[in-house]
């Protein structure tokens, strides 16, 4: 099994900044994708972008490209989300995924977080 834990999420103003962090632990060694979604209240759940854990440039969906980027930490298994020009729509909860497909939908991630709450006011 793995485990995820996301951190970071709060309450920011209109285009301000927030880093998001995601920590994976377990067996580990399958994974070779984690990725980020958000869901807001009574929506589905949408990609937010992801990143290879062996390598390679991050993949974004369109309306945070540019204003988001997924980076990888020193462990293998971290990844973070830093997130500027923060806009209201942004809000929701931010779900950290892992799995081994490159893939923009969420039932191709087997191992989810418990996610954490982001709140952009206007």
């Amino acid at each position: 099994q793995v485990q995820l834990v996301e951190s970071g999420g709060g309450l920011v103003q209109a285009g301000g900044s927030l880093k998001l962090s995601c920590q994976a632990s377990g067996r580990t060694v399958s994974l070779a994708i984690m990725a980020w979604f958000r869901q807001a209240p009574g929506m589905n759940r949408e990609f937010v972008g992801l990143i290879g854990l062996s390598g390679g440039d991050a993949t974004y969906a369109d309306s945070v490209k540019s204003r988001f980027n997924i980076s990888r930490g020193n462990a293998r298994t971290t990844i973070f989300l830093e997130m500027s020009r923060l806009r209201p729509e942004d809000t929701g909860v931010y779900f950290c995924a892992a799995g081994r497909t490159v893939a923009s939908r969420p039932q191709y991630y087997t191992y989810w977080g418990r996610g954490t709450q982001v709140t952009v006011s206007s």
